[in-house]
């Protein structure tokens, strides 16, 4: 068991026989009162967010996660389909639970798939990928008092804002946190 002051941002804990990963913590100690403890957090099963609320006595059960490295292999319609690197076993995983993570699943690309007592819980993908591009408008000269952009598309169908030196050959990397143009690969 872990007392509920204890529990830092990114760390899993099991809380009335539920999953949850801490985003914020925050702690409110006054005078008169008990301390309250409002932990935002995330339920990696379903992708909600909330908030919980403790007293500082509570006790929060220690969860730990299992993160194996795989490859992204193919996507086989409604299913996306992975290998891990050390046994060649496949694993596929729908396509609704990766709704977020498809836009940036080239082939070939190593990713973490976490695991919680046996049961699948989703991708971790690397900070930034990089990938082809297969559509750019073309530059307009004018107004570029600002920096200026123009719309791309990579080859995974994911819309990117690129500055306008950038063309349909190139290869871009993109931040897969907010799906922003990091540069050129």
């Amino acid at each position: 068991m872990l007392n509920c002051t204890e529990i830092k941002p990114g760390q899993c804990f099991t809380w009335e026989n539920e999953l949850y990963q801490c985003i914020d913590i925050q702690l409110n100690k006054t005078a008169m009162a008990k301390m309250k403890v409002k932990v935002k957090v995330k339920q990696p099963r379903t992708g909600v967010v909330k908030e919980l609320s403790f007293i500082g006595s509570d006790q929060v059960g220690e969860a730990y996660l299992d993160k194996r490295p795989m490859q992204f292999l193919y996507d086989s319609g409604d299913m996306e389909v992975f290998m891990d690197t050390e046994t060649y076993e496949q694993v596929e995983i729908p396509k609704e639970r990766l709704e977020w993570e498809s836009n940036f699943l080239i082939p070939n690309l190593d990713v973490n798939i976490t695991f919680y007592q046996g049961e699948l819980l989703g991708v971790i993908l690397p900070d930034k990928v990089d990938m082809d591009l297969i559509e750019c408008e073309e530059a307009v000269k004018g107004n570029t008092a600002t920096s200026a952009n123009k719309n791309a598309v990579t080859e995974t169908g994911l819309n990117v804002k690129v500055p306008l030196f950038i063309n349909l050959s190139d290869r871009i990397t993109v931040s897969t946190a907010d799906g922003k143009y990091c540069g050129r690969a």
